[in-house]
């Protein structure tokens, strides 16, 4: 009786831990942030997280919109100074510092009163600011001239205008990821409006999550030349070739302003993709190297092995070239 109950509780056993578990492919889009949104996650079952993602889009939003005049930003910005910041825009704001200083002020949240400045004209063409109203503009510009002090924003020039979009778009695509996590999903992926953080691998197909780089059409088509499998990742591209003016000479400027000058200048440079841990790094830093333009972005990357990039770019023949740096996967 005794080898009897031992063999049959052994093809139970058996029995359970060879039967396989159906996985779903959890997937919802929306819009957010200005742009759209998609989260794809594995599990045993389905599970609609829609209002998990409304509340967090609601949250940041509240936080950190410039669009949004009840915002804790707009109210800064407006020159407010009893706000009490929250964590998300103190997470932003100290990763903005960090990256400022590295940069030497290259990626700078305070720059878009300058962008906006120059953003005149019928069809996209530059018309020239008068220097006087550039130097104006460029006393409240610097992110050296803001802290943050109590879990309040001080501002040295009250004019000053701080704008996240710069990183903002890749940290929600952080705060996504990390409920995910929260939630014991090892299989997911987090895309908005381009940046991408995913982990794990795409269990439905048996292959690695799969994700494009695009090609710099200036039409406003989309195709990509290269796909790449990301796991354990995230990426950011930043881009000259949607946005854009000319001038009368025909010379594009992709809205890249000097922070030293306050004016726009040229770059060869049509499109930043990184590769980091964090999708608030890889959209801060990609957004950074298109500011600094190709050559003094390779020196930057010297001391940054961690990033790991990769340029679209025109040659001096208008013709279009790519650069891959430390480690950028070739697909």
């Amino acid at each position: 009786m005794v080898h009897k109950f031992l063999v049959c509780s052994l093809m139970i056993c058996l029995f359970s831990c060879n039967k396989t578990h159906k996985q779903y492919l959890n997937y919802t889009n929306g819009n957010a942030f200005g742009t759209t949104f998609s989260v794809q996650f594995i599990d045993e079952k389905e599970i609609d997280l829609t209002e998990s993602y409304d509340s967090i889009i609601a949250v940041i939003n509240t936080s950190m919109s410039t669009y949004q005049n009840d915002s804790d930003i707009s109210k800064i910005n407006r020159g407010d100074t009893i706000v009490l910041v929250d964590t998300h825009f103190r997470n932003v704001f100290n990763t903005s510092k960090r990256i400022y200083k590295e940069t030497e002020g290259v990626f700078d949240p305070t720059v878009g009163v300058l962008v906006n400045a120059w953003d005149f004209g019928p069809e996209g063409k530059i018309i020239a600011l008068d220097s006087l109203k550039i130097d104006s503009l460029l006393l409240s510009v610097g992110l050296d001239k803001v802290e943050l002090r109590n879990n309040k924003i001080v501002k040295k020039y009250k004019n000053t205008f701080i704008d996240f979009n710069a990183l903002a778009k890749g940290y929600a695509v952080d705060v996504f990821a990390e409920f995910l996590e929260t939630k014991n999903f090892e299989n997911y992926l987090v895309e908005i409006g381009g940046e991408i953080r995913g982990k794990g691998s795409n269990l439905i197909k048996q292959k690695p999550w799969k994700i494009g780089v695009e090609d710099p059409n200036f039409d406003q088509t989309q195709s990509y030349s290269k796909v790449l499998s990301l796991q354990n990742e995230a990426m950011a591209t930043s881009g000259s070739y949607r946005k854009f003016k000319l001038d009368e000479q025909g010379n594009r400027y992709a809205h890249i302003i000097d922070t030293k000058t306050g004016y726009p200048h040229k770059s060869n440079l049509l499109s930043v993709s990184i590769l980091a841990k964090t999708c608030m790094e890889a959209d801060a830093y990609a957004t950074a190297l298109m500011s600094m333009g190709l050559e003094k972005s390779k020196h930057f990357l010297n001391n940054h092995p961690e990033l790991k990039v990769y340029f679209i770019y025109e040659d001096e023949k208008k013709e279009l070239k790519t650069l891959s740096l430390n480690g950028f996967p070739e697909s």
